[in-house]
């Protein structure tokens, strides 16, 4: 019965009664289609462009990293023409959550719900951090210097000119910005979007201006051989390399599906939605694909090889040298986005999941001016800048990708399920050639899974056993759904 109750679904019809739903207690629905698009390039744009394309050129792919891009670019695309789905036909806050409630039950939402929480919290620590030693390294050109003590965790040290360990205290820019972003969101849905619409305006300014600028400084005998030969070793160079390399920048366009979570803010869902995730993965190929396709023509790819910073190679072909100084800029800029976009797609999926009963209320309270589920913000706003300000980066790990493509996986097979189960219920927008795409987005995500080292898997476990604790010990007593099964069924 305990098993059997946690595949009790969400009725589709439910699901739409709750996105119809205005009030106090309701989402807000403010975002326009350019809204979502900007949603999704804001999250998709972050510094892993400036680093993964060389290293994806460097050791795999050589100048047909582009090729690589478009490979991976191809693999979402299967992933978010199943999301774009979902969310014109379901489109209410909660992302894969709220989708896997609808096809594969309750428990299984559960843990799509609980993964995205730590993959959002997580992201949103580690790249706090990450801005946080970009800004110190931005405001040291303009000899403007942060004493270490307040840019430092308690467990890191860092030394001073005259040679003396200097013990860190707090890392009070990483917080700040945590709590800066969270005040944006709380405020509203509207001027997030807003103050998300100028950052993505900015950052994208600064790739085109590399494009545009590095354009006239290509020397086409960068370009040969194209593909280069392979060593005889599976992913260095040779098509081997540029799959190897597609798997690389595949996680460069991973964020897409943040924008699904905004699903109840969207005005329109049915049509827009579909626009925002198609629309921002678009967007973000063509501009990575001519990026690439300038940096390897300004500098041999050999010469990224064990760069951590290829564009400032490139950079150093130019006469240019502020480019320097304004990708850095850049930089800041997409992590500050990434994180409001984090922030923001993590209080949806609480919101969806206190709504049903899982978590509780105070994760759904919904604030009445600004009709944002403030509390929660408020409580995970405290948690994050925690975790930013106190536990050094290499300790809150890097921003995997684990969880997002089961999030996929769990997507396209949801597509298979509702398809089989509820052909003839209404779909704004259709995921085309199924089942084929649904499949090969399966068999693409789960493949990239696969090739994740094992402590990254380790985590995940981890933290989804601890899930199971809190859903069998609270959610599950509480489930709005299950209460409703047993009051049906005795």
């Amino acid at each position: 019965m305990d098993f059997i109750s946690g595949m009790i679904k969400k009725p589709i019809d439910l699901l739409l009664q709750e996105s119809a739903e205005e009030g106090e207690h309701s989402l807000k629905r403010t975002l326009g289609p350019v809204n979502l698009i900007l949603i999704g390039i804001g999250i998709i744009i972050g510094a892993g462009l400036f680093s993964l394309t060389g290293i994806a050129a460097g050791q795999h792919s050589g100048p047909a990293v582009t090729i690589s891009f478009l490979i991976a670019a191809v693999g979402c695309a299967f992933a978010a023409l199943c999301y774009a789905e979902f969310s014109a036909m379901i489109p209410v806050a909660g992302s894969a959550y709220t989708y896997s409630y609808a096809t594969m039950g309750e428990l299984f939402a559960w843990i799509i719900g609980w993964d995205l929480v730590l993959e959002y919290s997580v992201g949103a620590a580690t790249v706090a951090i990450s801005w946080s030693q970009y800004l110190t390294k931005f405001l040291s050109w303009f000899d403007l210097y942060l004493p270490p003590q307040l840019i430092l965790s308690p467990f890191e040290t860092s030394k001073a000119a005259n040679g003396d360990v200097v013990h860190g205290i707090i890392n009070l820019p990483a917080a700040l910005i945590v709590i800066v972003v969270t005040s944006i969101i709380i405020r509203g849905t509207k001027g997030s979007a807003l103050v998300n619409a100028i950052i993505v305006s900015l950052k994208v300014g600064v790739v085109l201006v590399f494009i545009a600028v590095g354009w006239s400084f290509i020397n086409p005998q960068n370009y040969h051989p194209y593909i280069p030969q392979n060593t005889g070793v599976w992913g260095d160079y040779g098509w081997s390399g540029i799959l190897r390399g597609a798997g690389l920048v595949f996680f460069v366009f991973i964020g897409f599906d943040a924008v699904s979570t905004a699903a109840q803010e969207a005005k329109n869902p049915q049509r827009n939605m579909p626009i925002g995730i198609i629309g921002s993965l678009v967007v973000c190929t063509i501009l990575f694909v001519i990026f690439a396709h300038v940096m390897t023509g300004m500098a041999n790819y050999k010469e990224f090889i064990g760069s951590g910073a290829p564009v400032a190679i490139a950079i150093e072909k130019t006469h240019y040298q502020w480019l320097s100084k304004a990708i850095v800029l850049a930089i800041l800029i997409g992590y500050t986005s990434v994180i409001l976009v984090d922030l923001l797609g993590q209080s949806r999926v609480f919101f969806s999941m206190s709504k049903d009963g899982l978590l509780p209320k105070v994760f759904s309270d919904v604030h009445p001016k600004f009709r944002t589920p403030w509390k929660s913000n408020i409580v995970l706003c405290a948690f994050i800048a925690l975790f930013a300000a106190f536990v050094p980066i290499r300790v809150v790990g890097e921003m995997t990708s684990i969880g997002t493509l089961l999030a996929f996986v769990m997507v396209c097979a949801g597509v298979l399920v509702l398809r089989k189960q509820q052909p003839n219920i209404q779909r704004p927008f259709k995921t085309p050639w199924v089942p084929v795409v649904p499949i090969l987005g399966i068999l693409v995500c789960f493949a990239m899974m696969t090739f994740l080292p094992g402590d990254t898997w380790l985590r995940l476990i981890i933290w989804l056993a601890i899930g199971l604790v809190i859903y069998f010990t609270y959610g599950k007593k509480n489930s709005v759904i299950r209460k409703r099964f047993a009051a049906k069924h005795g």
